[in-house]
């Protein structure tokens, strides 16, 4: 199955999911914008309306939904608008995007539970999946690459 989230720069995002037991498979990429086929340099002009995303392939089996989600609000703030850390633009959102009805009503679930942890609004995007376009493979398992 296949769950897309974007939570400011996807290197970080890619690494906590890429070792998460039940993830078969992660990759980063560009999603939520206009603009087909889109590359680093025109998501990062931020004016495409991408957002940097990994796409997890995971066994339900071994992993749920739910559990994905949890990791996601774990893993950054969902209350800074277009911002994570020193990364600023509306390509660094909090978006889920969801790849069918069942994914959507989890994620709205999800995000009423959350709320109770922060004191100020969560601004996450929940949508339905749009297009996704790999980044460039120079972006694929950086952290891995670069140790």
């Amino acid at each position: 199955m296949k769950a897309t989230f974007a939570a400011g720069c996807f290197w970080h995002v890619e690494e906590i999911f890429g070792k998460t037991k039940g993830v078969t498979s992660t990759k980063v990429g560009y999603t939520g914008g206009k603009m087909p086929n889109p590359s680093y340099q025109d998501v990062c002009g931020d004016y495409t309306g991408h957002a940097e995303a990994v796409q997890v392939e995971y066994d339900p089996n071994i992993i749920s939904y739910d559990v994905l989600l949890d990791i996601f609000w774990r893993n950054h703030n969902p209350t800074t608008l277009n911002r994570q850390g020193p990364d600023i633009g509306s390509q660094y959102r909090s978006a889920i995007f969801c790849h069918d009805d069942t994914q959507m009503e989890a994620a709205r679930k999800s995000l009423q539970h959350a709320s109770k942890s922060y004191e100020q609004s969560i601004v996450t995007e929940i949508r339905m999946a749009a297009p996704f376009y790999d980044a460039e493979e120079y972006h694929q398992k950086y952290f891995q690459k670069h140790r």
